[in-house]
Formats: structure tokens, sequence, C-alpha cells
């Protein structure tokens, strides 16, 4: 993308973090856990990240609402709704993801 000016590169990244916002709304049956365990990242991790960008530009965003606009819901509603239980395998999993990697040193 190094041949966009600025403007058009930020308005294809917002266009592209929308695009992501409706496809993990699209797939709710998608868990935070799975996210996590696969990719080190969920729906929480967005709307932390939207709060570090606003920080970053002096705005403030409260954390409850960045999730709200991520979830398309308050987090409570869609917790309710469609977060399942955690496995024993899920919680297994992302424990074992989150142990310091031995290769890293």
């Amino acid at each position: 993308m190094h041949h966009l000016d600025d403007a058009t590169r930020t308005e294809l990244e917002a266009a592209a973090f929308r695009r992501l916002l409706k496809h993990l709304d699209d797939n709710k049956d998608v868990q935070n856990i799975d996210l996590m365990i696969l990719a080190d990242f969920c729906r929480n991790c967005l709307s932390k990240w939207l709060v570090n960008a606003a920080e970053e530009q002096g705005a403030e965003l409260d954390y409850e609402a960045a999730r709200e606009h991520v979830y398309g819901m308050p987090y409570s509603e869609w917790k309710k709704l469609y977060q399942a239980p955690a496995t024993d395998q899920q919680l297994a999993a992302l424990e074992a993801r989150n142990q310091p990697k031995k290769d890293k040193a």
C-alpha cells in the first residue's frame, strides 16, 4: 500500500476494521477463548486497542463503550446471549498457549 496517500490508507484500514467487526458479528459462534487460543487476540483485545488508539490521539474512549462498539451491543448482553462456558479442553489449550515459549530467549 505504499502508493496510497495517508488519508486513503487510513480510510482503507478503517474499512477493513469495520469488515473485521462485521465478520466477527456474523460469526458469533466463534468464541473469544478460541480466538485467544488460535490468534492471541479476541473481541476484548480489539476493544482495548481502540481505547489505546484513542489515548494516543489525545481522546478519551471508555472501555465499556469500546466493547459495545466491537460487540454491537453491551458486552453483558452479548455474553449472556452468545458466550458459551469454556470447556476443559479450551481452558487447557489457553493455558498451554500462555506458557512461556522455551525457544524464546
